[in-house]
């Protein structure tokens, strides 16, 4: 029995030197993983590299991406005002597509959501008097020119003593009757959007203006009646932010005051805007009235009834200057803030920042930047895109 131990312990102390020494153990004997953080299969492997610090873009890269530096000063944040609203579509750039009279839809050419430029085709419409309305103008028309050709023969028959004067007068008064007859019929024509001469009896609509289709109610076949909207058409390409504002702040509001619309859709973006207009009249149930902050739909994203928060300076600023920067200067990597110093030598240096408050457009840096520095504030995300792909090539 005590041979048995010294042999087991004798096998074990061998194994262990083979692990020291590196050699490898005999076939068929079993090998303990390595304990975490020491010596085991990640031994060899290079640490991970960190993310470069710096990062050199050619001239050509600067200018096509159109780089643009300020320096960080130091700035009085502005004192703002918070107006809950929504975002809601400027009525001179909306328009409802109805038929001017009553029919049947006879072709849809539209969607919910398309594109569409003034004057487009959208639907046809079959309308059963359509034909008559022309004939009936076609008709005075001609009436009327025969008549205008018999008054103006009369008239010089009557200079030359062959016809009387009261046929020329009688005949001039049928011809400016038939002629108004004509010109009635044509405005008719023309409200129902149709052409002197045709065939058939469909009305064509076409979009009033240009934008995007936000509803649409038409289905082919369905009766119309000539007040009835077959599709509601927006120009988005600005909108209104309409804040409300309480009667305890009225005397701040301010026509022409700096805004900053942050949605909740978008909680991290900001869309500047100025007040341009204050209503004139309370609600008599919420004790608020209105004011109107413009916004420019740059990116499209901007969607009728978003709601939100409007950051509206009130004229006063904050007494103590702080070192500021713009917000398009801020981009996160690996979830921290940072912004890009381009240095004397060109090159642009990541500096991983501590930011404080943020007012229109301008966001407090506590730390990581110092006054003066030459911040990127256009172009940030080119630069991030560089040191991204920096890193990767050093990994590979």
């Amino acid at each position: 029995m005590r041979a048995s131990v010294l042999l087991i312990v004798a096998l074990a102390l061998a194994s262990c030197d083979r692990k020291r020494s590196g050699e490898p153990a005999p076939e068929g004997e079993a090998v303990s993983p390595a304990a975490p953080g020491g010596a085991g299969e990640h031994e060899d492997e290079p640490e991970h590299e960190a993310l470069p610090r710096r990062v050199k873009l050619s001239e050509k890269v600067v200018a096509d991406a159109k780089l643009r530096v300020e320096p960080a000063t130091r700035e009085a944040l502005a004192i703002t005002l918070a107006l809950p609203g929504e975002v809601s579509v400027d009525p001179d750039k909306n328009a409802r597509v109805a038929s001017p009279v009553p029919g049947r839809l006879s072709q849809v050419l539209f969607k919910e959501g398309s594109a569409v430029r003034r004057g487009a085709v959208l639907a046809r419409v079959r309308i059963p008097d359509l034909a008559k309305v022309r004939a009936s103008y076609a008709a005075a028309s001609a009436k009327a020119a025969s008549a205008r050709v018999n008054a103006t023969r009369l008239q010089e028959l009557s200079q030359k003593g062959l016809a009387s004067n009261q046929e020329a007068l009688d005949a001039r008064a049928e011809a400016e009757a038939l002629e108004a007859e004509a010109a009635a019929l044509d405005q008719q024509r023309r409200a129902l959007g149709v052409g002197a001469s045709g065939e058939g009896s469909e009305l064509t609509l076409r979009a009033p203006i240009s934008g995007v289709v936000i509803s649409r109610a038409a289905v082919v076949g369905q009766p119309l009646t000539a007040d009835e909207t077959i599709a509601d058409i927006a120009d988005l390409s600005e909108v209104w932010f309409l804040g409300r504002v309480f009667e305890k702040d009225l005397d701040d509001i301010r026509v022409g005051a700096r805004a900053e619309v942050q949605l909740n859709a978008f909680p991290k973006r900001r869309f500047a805007g100025a007040v341009e207009y204050v209503g004139r009249r309370i609600d008599p149930v919420a004790r608020t009235v209105t004011a109107r902050v413009r916004l420019t739909n740059q990116d499209d994203v901007l969607r009728l009834g978003l709601f939100g928060i409007a950051h509206v300076a009130v004229g006063a600023e904050e007494t103590e200057p702080v070192l500021v920067v713009p917000r398009t200067a801020i981009v996160e990597i690996g979830g921290k803030p940072v912004v890009f110093v381009r240095q004397p030598d060109g090159d642009f240096e990541r500096h991983e920042v501590l930011l404080g408050r943020s007012n229109l457009g301008k966001v407090q840096v506590l730390s990581g930047l110092r006054d003066g520095e030459q911040v990127v504030v256009d172009g940030a995300f080119t630069v991030k895109s560089a040191i991204l792909r920096g890193s990767l090539a050093e990994e590979d």
